[in-house]
């Protein structure tokens, strides 16, 4: 891993109880990060705050039960975070869900409708109330956890997919208004972790998710997955003074050189790479302009 450092730097994590937010958190609590984190699951949440606060006893750990699909819930954790770090520097927006798997049809509007606040209305509403303290202190780091669902469709779980994509427009747009502000907005792709959502797609079966999706993920619960540490260092990467000016873009965790951006970083700066752009024929060698 890069040595990097986040020393004095405050970050908010949201569903950092387990999985990769609560990798992520173990991450920036070593690199000198104090956190903010938030769940659902209050119980499990209590039990993160206990582990990490004795391994790492002298830096501040703040835990917050939160339904990030709650505007009202958001705002109040955001306005205990700043107070209780004294400032933000950095949120990743990690709380997400597959939602429902099945045919469009066949699945529930309500399940389907959540699935959407949660993955994108929460990233709607933790930088609502984040930017303006991040653009009064003119520098903020926002790390938004996007996926396969944003690059490539995702037959039978359309809800993950339609918020992903939109969370990676969301995230270009916003790193468009906040350009002269000093905040740095980036989505990544963690790649395919074996996690709790893994796990869901197990237990709904073939028949809802599709036999070719099924049997990918019964081929990458037996191999173990993508490396989750990746995914949280490359994160700790964009929160560093090390990736300062590179915003706007959708970084792959596995596949993408960001230990070296430093190399090309006024070409990158420069360019469309790493961004959702539409393709034309003439990209694909085609003639077909009239």
């Amino acid at each position: 891993m890069m040595n990097l450092s986040l020393k004095a730097r405050k970050a908010i994590i949201t569903g950092a109880n387990q999985g990769l937010g609560l990798e992520i958190a173990k991450e920036f609590l070593k690199a000198g990060a104090d956190v903010a984190l938030c769940a659902r699951d209050e119980m499990r949440l209590n039990a993160v705050k206990e582990s990490l606060s004795t391994l790492f006893p002298n830096q501040a750990i703040i835990t917050c039960k939160v339904d990030v699909a709650s505007e009202e819930e958001v705002k109040n954790f955001i306005s205990q975070a700043i107070f209780k770090l004294g400032r933000v520097d950095i949120i990743v927006n990690n709380a997400g869900i597959y939602g429902p798997m099945g045919l469009l049809e066949e699945v529930s509007v309500k399940e389907w409708v959540q699935a959407i606040e949660i993955n994108l209305y929460s990233v709607l509403y933790t930088l609502k109330y984040l930017l303006p303290h991040m653009k009064q202190n003119r520098y903020g780091k926002v790390i938004n956890l996007s996926g396969g669902g944003a690059t490539n469709p995702l037959p039978r779980i359309s809800a993950y997919a339609a918020s992903k994509a939109a969370l990676v427009r969301l995230t270009e747009t916003l790193a468009c208004e906040c350009k002269d502000d000093g905040i740095d907005i980036n989505a990544i792709a963690p790649g395919a972790l074996n996690t709790r959502l893994l796990d869901e797609v197990l237990e709904k079966g073939a028949e809802s998710v599709g036999k070719v999706f099924y049997e990918k993920a019964l081929k990458q619960k037996a191999e173990g997955g993508a490396p989750m540490d990746r995914a949280a260092e490359l994160c700790v990467y964009l929160a560093s003074a090390e990736s300062d000016g590179i915003s706007g873009k959708l970084i792959s965790a596995l596949w993408d050189q960001w230990p070296r951006f430093q190399e090309f970083k006024e070409e990158l700066l420069s360019s469309d790479i790493y961004t959702l752009r539409r393709i034309v024929a003439e990209d694909r060698g085609k003639q077909w302009s009239l």
